[in-house]
C-alpha cells in the first residue's frame, strides 16, 4: 500500500478543502441568481397597498418606482424636483394604470422635511419603501481637497445617512403593527471594496450596510423583509456613465435583477457581474495588500486628473 509523505497529505486536504469551497460556492450564485428568485418571489402588493420610493426621478430610483408599479403597488414619489415628480407620476400612471402621490423634498435639509413627510403619507398603507435617494462626488478627490467642504460633508451625511434612518423610522411602525412589509436600501460597492478618493462617500454608504444588517435581525422576526443592496457601477446621471457595459448596465436592468433577489438575500450587489468585480478587486486586495490599494488609487487618481484637466485646475 502506497505511503503518503506529510506534505502529500497536507496537498491533498488543501485540495479537498479547495474543492468544498469551489461547490459551495457555485451553489451559493446559482441560489441566489436562479433558485431563489423562482422560489421564494415576493408579492409586494401584498406587503401594502402603497409602495414608497426616494430619489425616483432618474436611475435606479425610478426603475424600482417602476417594477414596483408593475408589480400592481400605488407609487409615492419622494424627490427633489416637483416638475421632474409630476412627470415621472404621469408616467407611471399611464404606464402601469396605478395611482400616484408625489411629496417634493430635499434630503439635504435634514430634519426640517420629516414632519411634512410624515404628515404626507399618515393615512397610507405602505408596504415596501426603497431607500434610494444618495449623492456621490462629482469626481474622485481626496478628503481635504474636496470643493466647498463644509456644505459637502452636511449634505452626505444628510442625504446618505439621515434620510435612510429618519425614512426608516416613518414607515417601520406601520409595517411592524401589520405584521409584514419590505425596506430596500440602496447602498453601494464602494462600502465594501477599497475606495481611496471616495471616502465620506463610501464611509456613508458602509452606514447603509450595517444599519440594514442590524434592522434585518431586529425585524425579520416580526415579518418585514429588510434588504441592503451594494451595487457597482450603473448608468444613471450619478455615475456619469451614459453607454451600458457588461459591468455597468442600465438601470432597468440592473433593478430587474435586483428585485428578483428580494426575500432571498438581505445583502446583495444585486446584480451578479457586479458581484463578479467586488469579489475580484477584494481578491487582489487580500493576495497584494498595499499592492491593491495602488491599484485603486492610481484608477481613481486617474480619472480626477482627467475632470481636473477639463476644468483647467490641474496642479503643474
Amino acid at each position: 500500500m502506497a505511503q503518503y509523505s506529510s506534505l502529500e497529505k497536507c496537498g491533498i486536504v488543501a485540495l479537498v478543502v479547495f474543492a468544498i469551497y469551489l461547490v459551495k460556492s457555485l451553489f451559493s450564485v446559482v441560489y441566489t441568481y436562479a433558485v431563489g428568485p423562482a422560489v421564494n418571489k415576493v408579492d409586494f402588493k401584498s406587503k401594502g397597498k402603497w409602495a414608497l420610493v426616494t430619489g425616483c426621478t432618474d436611475g435606479i430610483g425610478k426603475q424600482y418606482a417602476r417594477e414596483l408599479a408593475s408589480c400592481g403597488c400605488d407609487i409615492v414619489l419622494v424627490s427633489r424636483t416637483l416638475e421632474k415628480l409630476k412627470a415621472t407620476a404621469e408616467e407611471i400612471e399611464k404606464d402601469y394604470k396605478v395611482s400616484t402621490k408625489v411629496i417634493q423634498a430635499d434630503f439635504s435639509e435634514g430634519d426640517v422635511i420629516y414632519e411634512k413627510i410624515g404628515k404626507e403619507i399618515a393615512d397610507l398603507e405602505i408596504g415596501t419603501l426603497v431607500n434610494n435617494v444618495g449623492v456621490s462626488y462629482s469626481y474622485p478627490e481626496y478628503f481635504l481637497d474636496i470643493p466647498d467642504w463644509e456644505k459637502f460633508m452636511k449634505n452626505i451625511i444628510n442625504t446618505n445617512m439621515v434620510s435612510v434612518t429618519r425614512m426608516t423610522g416613518l414607515v417601520l411602525p406601520g409595517m411592524v403593527k401589520r405584521e409584514k412589509g419590505v425596506v430596500i436600501n440602496i447602498g453601494s460597492a464602494s462600502s465594501i471594496i477599497p475606495s481611496p478618493l471616495l471616502a465620506v462617500y463610501a464611509a456613508s454608504k458602509a452606514y447603509v450596510d450595517k444599519l440594514t444588517e442590524a434592522l434585518e435581525q431586529e425585524y425579520s422576526k416580526k415579518g418585514i423583509i429588510v434588504q441592503c443592496i451594494l451595487p457597482g457601477f450603473v448608468c444613471s446621471n450619478m455615475s456619469g456613465i451614459r453607454r451600458s457595459s457588461f459591468f455597468a448596465p442600465t438601470a432597468k436592468a440592473f433593478v430587474k435583477s435586483a428585485i428578483g433577489l428580494v426575500g432571498t438575500v438581505s445583502k446583495t450587489t444585486g446584480y451578479f457581474p457586479h458581484a463578479i468585480f467586488t469579489t475580484a478587486i477584494n481578491t487582489i486586495h487580500d493576495v497584494t495588500g498595499s499592492f491593491g490599494v495602488w491599484l485603486v488609487t492610481r484608477s481613481m487618481e486617474n480619472s480626477r486628473a482627467k475632470v481636473l484637466k477639463k476644468k483647467g485646475k490641474l496642479d503643474a
